[in-house]
């Protein structure tokens, strides 16, 4: 199961999560810094990819294609949010 409820303890931000999306090589600290959370903003970077997931905060960012365990990922500052 993957939670959707991630919060990020750097920056303090909601992880947003888009599905069957992954970002875009280009995409950077200053992107996300300057975008989050405007999804029409945000779009510019996003490749459709079916079955994969993208995440970001406003300090970080991931595509993920698979289950990905987050301590394998320390410099990822996201703990689950509670639910």
């Amino acid at each position: 199961r993957a939670c959707d409820q991630l919060r990020c303890t750097a920056c303090d931000f909601r992880v947003s999560l888009f599905n069957d999306y992954i970002w875009d090589q280009s995409c950077d600290y200053l992107f996300f810094r300057n975008n989050m959370p405007e999804l029409s903003k945000l779009r510019a970077k996003m490749i459709k990819k079916k079955g994969a997931r993208a995440y970001a905060c406003q300090c970080s960012w991931r595509s993920i294609e698979e289950l990905t365990d987050l301590q394998t990922q320390p410099q990822l500052r996201w703990v689950c949010g509670k639910h």
